[in-house]
C-alpha cells in the first residue's frame, strides 16, 4: 500500500513535469474553446482521481495509525488530532472542489466575458473571523492538554521515576519509600553507579534502580529526564507522550495509565496491527512479534539510535507494588 502510494506520488510530478514542458512549447499558441474544454474535463478527471487516492489513503492506510490512547491524559491528544484532522479535512475536500469544479465551469469560452469583482468586505470579514477564531480554540484546548501533562499538583501524589539517557541506552529509577528522587549529577558517575546519583543525599538511599519500566494502571507517574551526552528524546507513543532530554538540565511529564499491558494486547487495533507484522515476520522466517508498550528514542543521537528502546509493562496496582518490593534499593547494591 505505502509502495503505491509513492508510485502515485512519483507519477504526479512526472505528470508536472510533463505538463510544465508542454505548456512553454505552447507559450505561443492561444488556446482556442476546444482546448479549453478538454483542459476543463480533465480538470475534473483529476478531481475524481484526487478524491479516490484521498479516500482509498484514509481507508486502507489507516493500519499504519496507532491504537487509541493507552494514558487517560493522551485522550486529549487524540481527541485534539481528530477534530483537526476533520476540520481540515472538510476544508481541503470543498476547496480542492471549488478549484477544480470552477476551472471546468469557467473555462474559457469565445463568447463569455469574465467579470471583474473588486472586493467584498463581507467575504473577507467571514475568511478571517472564522480561523482565527478556530486556531484559538484549538491553540486553547492544546495548551490545556500540554498543562495536563506537563504540571502535577502535590495532592496527585505520583509515583517519581527518573529516566536516564545515555549513547546508546536507557536507564531508570524509582523513588523509595519516600516518593522522592535522590540528587543526580554527572560527576558522581563511578562503576556501578551509571546514572550518577548522590549517595549522600539522604533521598537517594531507598532509590531503586530498574532495567525495565513497570507501572500501575489508573495511577499517575511523573517521569523525570535526565540525558548524560547529547540530546534525546523520551516517546511513548501508545500513552501519547514525548520530552527532550537535555544535557545538564531535568525535563519531565506525566500520565495515567488506563489499561495494563495484557489489555491493550486484547485491543482490536492492536491484535489487527500484530497480525499484519507477524504475516511479514513469518515471511521472513522471523519469531513472532507480540506487542509490548515501549520507550524509545524520537531523536537521531548518533549511529545506534535504533537500539534505544526500554520495555514498558502495565500491571495491576497489587503486582506493581509485588514487583517493586522485590528491587533491591541504591544502598543496597552500591557499597
Amino acid at each position: 500500500m505505502l509502495a503505491l502510494f509513492y508510485i502515485f506520488i512519483a507519477v504526479a510530478i512526472g505528470v508536472s513535469f510533463w505538463q510544465i514542458t508542454r505548456i512553454m512549447n505552447f507559450r505561443s499558441v492561444i488556446a482556442n474553446d476546444k482546448d479549453n474544454e478538454t483542459q476543463g474535463k480533465l480538470a475534473i478527471g483529476f478531481l475524481i482521481f484526487l478524491y479516490a487516492m484521498m479516500i482509498y489513503c484514509l481507508i486502507a492506510m489507516n493500519i499504519i495509525m496507532l491504537p487509541e490512547s493507552a494514558s487517560i491524559e493522551g485522550e486529549h491528544d487524540d481527541n485534539l488530532f481528530n477534530i483537526t484532522f476533520w476540520l481540515i479535512g472538510i476544508v481541503q475536500f470543498a476547496m480542492q472542489f471549488l478549484i477544480f469544479f470552477f476551472t471546468y465551469k469557467y473555462r474559457g469560452k469565445k463568447d463569455q466575458k469574465a467579470l471583474f469583482y473588486a472586493d467584498s468586505h463581507k467575504l473577507e470579514l467571514i475568511w478571517t473571523v472564522i480561523p482565527a477564531v478556530t486556531i484559538v480554540i484549538l491553540i486553547g484546548y492544546g495548551l490545556w492538554a500540554w498543562n495536563n501533562i506537563m504540571y502535577v499538583g502535590d495532592d496527585e501524589n505520583p509515583i517519581e521515576i527518573e529516566v536516564y539517557s545515555r549513547q546508546f541506552d536507557w536507564q531508570a529509577r524509582y523513588a523509595g519509600a519516600d516518593n522522592a528522587l535522590g540528587l543526580g549529577n554527572v560527576n558522581f558517575i563511578k562503576g556501578i553507579n551509571s546514572m550518577g546519583v548522590d549517595m549522600s543525599d539522604p533521598k537517594s538511599q531507598d532509590d531503586k534502580k530498574v532495567t525495565e519500566l513497570v507501572l500501575p494502571k489508573g495511577k499517575k507517574v511523573l517521569f523525570k529526564f535526565r540525558s548524560q551526552d547529547v540530546l534525546h528524546s523520551a516517546y511513548m507513543p501508545h500513552f501519547r507522550a514525548q520530552m527532550n532530554c537535555v544535557p545538564g538540565m531535568v525535563t519531565q511529564f506525566a500520565f495515567t495509565p488506563k489499561y495494563t499491558t495484557a489489555e491493550m494486547r486484547q485491543n482490536a487495533e492492536v491484535i489487527a496491527k500484530t497480525d499484519g507484522i507477524n504475516k511479514i515476520r513469518k515471511a521472513k522466517g522471523e519469531d513472532p512479534y507480540e506487542f509490548d508498550f515501549l520507550l524509545l528514542c524520537n531523536k537521531i543521537c548518533g549511529a545506534s539510535h535504533y537500539n534505544m528502546q526500554m520495555k514498558i509493562t502495565v500491571v495491576e496496582p497489587a503486582e506493581y507494588e509485588k514487583w517493586l518490593s522485590e528491587q533491591k534499593t541504591l544502598a543496597q547494591v552500591i557499597k
